[in-house]
């Protein structure tokens, strides 16, 4: 039993790992130690991928581009900041945020810095970009667009930040010559991507209850785009297609989630506030299925790939389902820290980013 952070009672522990007949091979091809990782302030530092390189940073300022093939590592730098939000990668760029309030966008074929540019404040999720124009998220409710050269300012959206709210925000999403963001009051929002103009707004989830604990409406996951519809989670709120032209929602259902997912076989995979992985079809009230064996084992985001779709837990372990049916076909640990950011896939491979700073690829046949 533990203490629950919030309140003085005593709560239920993480589930115990369950025993299953393994289905599917998972073998280690790589590893690359990428500094401190997570570090020790809950961050979620996602790598990314950009043909045939995977970039990753660490909390404090390692910053590698590996072969995402043979694990070689291509270049190594260290930049004197703390990181706490990457990796953005596109347009020959490599761009970070960090908790100094600062962006830093690096040449993506050496790793020199190209420029330096403050923002409002601190920044927690990866900035993007579209080559044309380098979008970041702030901690204080900013959406900032800079210039892609120099790294100026070109405009910002503001939002409202509510008085509580987790640790963590969503990576912006640009998609044509828009930017889609969600915020911490519980709102997506579509903008324009040369002047930040308001396109519309959508609200995911609508604080309730007493408490400021009760009223958390975060959206700190990652949004996932679907057949013309971001797909967002939130806490204490709902599981949402919102149509990216109009802003109208498509579909949603009751969900509390704090973290994205990811779709395939024509299903949207999450995992909820309690750690229940969950398989939905838009337009249906009820999952297709449900796993509960990792019952709070604080989760990354599900990832789908091939015919499979995997999760990482507290203690390290990857975990991997089949997506007919949610059942475990296999099950390795990365390593003993934990894995909080979201996995990524190509092809058969898993590249997992442990919060300890191990970079590992992960063969699953």
């Amino acid at each position: 039993m533990f203490k629950n952070m919030f309140k003085d009672e005593e709560v239920e522990g993480p589930a115990e790992l369950v025993s299953f007949k393994p289905e599917v091979s998972i073998r280690r091809q790589w590893s690359v130690n990428v500094g401190s990782g997570q570090g020790d302030k809950y961050n979620t530092l996602m790598p990314a991928i950009d043909g045939g390189m995977i970039y990753a940073a660490g909390s404090n300022g390692v910053v590698v581009a590996v072969d995402r093939e043979s694990g070689r590592t291509r270049w190594r730098k260290r930049l004197k900041l703390p990181v706490t939000g990457g990796v953005g990668v596109g347009s020959g760029l490599v761009l970070v945020g960090s908790e100094n309030s600062q962006v830093v966008a690096l040449e993506q074929d050496s790793g020199d810095e190209r420029w330096r540019a403050g923002v409002s404040s601190e920044v927690l999720s990866a900035p993007k970009t579209n080559g044309r124009i380098v979008v970041v998220q702030t901690v204080d409710g900013k959406l900032i667009g800079l210039n892609v050269e120099t790294g100026a300012q070109v405009w910002i959206y503001e939002s409202t930040v509510p008085a509580l709210s987790l640790r963590g925000t969503s990576s912006p999403l640009i998609v044509d010559d828009f930017v889609l963001s969600a915020h911490a009051n519980g709102t997506v929002v579509s903008v324009a991507a040369d002047n930040g103009t308001l396109r519309w707004e959508q609200r995911v989830s609508l604080p309730t209850g007493r408490s400021e604990i009760d009223r958390m409406v975060d959206i700190d996951g990652e949004l996932y785009l679907d057949d013309g519809a971001v797909l967002v989670s939130g806490y204490h709120g709902y599981l949402v297609a919102i149509d990216v032209v109009t802003g109208q929602k498509r579909w949603q259902v009751k969900e509390s989630s704090y973290n994205g997912g990811s779709a395939g076989f024509g299903n949207f995979y999450m995992c909820d506030e309690k750690g229940h992985v969950k398989a939905y079809r838009a337009g249906q009230d009820e999952a297709v299925w449900v796993n509960d064996k990792l019952d709070l084992r604080p989760l990354s985001a599900p990832i789908s790939f091939g015919n499979y779709v995997a999760v990482g837990d507290f203690e390290g372990y990857v975990h991997v389902l089949s997506q007919v049916d949610g059942r475990f076909v296999g099950r390795t640990r990365v390593e003993r820290s934990g894995v909080r950011a979201n996995m990524l896939a190509r092809g058969d491979t898993l590249y997992v980013f442990g919060n300890g700073g191990r970079l590992v690829a992960l063969q699953v046949r």
